[in-house]
């Protein structure tokens, strides 16, 4: 594949633009400047630098994101500002979308890819691909209300009631909440129904895919295989 498409596919810009870039010796192959937009190289495992940063050709873009509270996920946020204004601008060129999304004060394990396939795998109810969610309850977690979510409560609109998968109470006023749907603020409805109130939410895990402890709020980073592998484990 020719360096200019190659660039052009990670998101760099026009195929116009990515051969000004290398022409004007901002990329650089094996630490050494190319600035022949039309030489074929094999992109697989293909390593390359633009302006010093270091990337890697990859077919398709799935990252994790740490999302902070007050943020929207949306392009064209209304109140807040944008989760992909926390992203680099070739992963927002490559047009990245998150799947599914997380509320503007919620916090927590988001993925995003420009994999289309693979976002309606992953939301697919049929697949039942598990978010685990830690929940912080504005009154005192009793036996009452762990009662009432593993067994289901009937929300506003719902035809019948909606269980979690699990729930754990970890603190006083902290549990864990295992869900497979992803309804409109569903958590937030489900604890409100079982008579208690979400004062925090965080998003803690998908499938079997965990929240990094290292990755701090506002920070991504690629998903390697093994993380692809555990997102369906859970």
């Amino acid at each position: 594949m020719q360096l200019d498409r190659i660039l052009q596919s990670q998101g760099f810009g026009s195929r116009k633009q990515c051969r000004s870039m290398i022409r004007h010796g901002h990329v650089a192959i094996d630490d050494a400047i190319c600035e022949d937009p039309f030489i074929e190289l094999n992109p697989e495992g293909l390593c390359f630098s633009v302006d010093g940063e270091p990337w890697q050709y990859r077919e398709h873009a799935y990252v994790m994101l740490h999302k902070p509270q007050g943020y929207e996920c949306s392009r064209t946020p209304k109140h807040h500002p944008s989760i992909f204004s926390l992203l680099p601008d070739p992963l927002v060129g490559r047009e990245v979308q998150s799947v599914g999304r997380l509320d503007e004060d919620t916090t927590g394990l988001l993925l995003l890819t420009d994999d289309g396939q693979f976002i309606h795998q992953l939301t697919s109810p049929k697949r039942k691909v598990s978010k685990v969610y830690a929940v912080t309850t504005k009154h005192p977690v009793d036996e009452a209300l762990l009662a009432a979510l593993r067994k289901g409560v009937l929300l506003h609109d719902e035809q019948a009631p909606i269980a979690a998968a699990a729930c754990e109470q970890v603190d006083t006023h902290l549990i864990h909440l295992t869900l497979l749907e992803g309804k409109y603020h569903q958590v937030k409805r489900m604890v409100a129904a079982a008579g208690n109130r979400v004062e925090a939410l965080r998003r803690i895990a998908i499938g079997g895919l965990d929240l990094p402890d290292d990755l701090a709020e506002g920070e991504w980073r690629w998903l390697e295989p093994t993380d692809l592998e555990r997102l369906w484990q859970g």
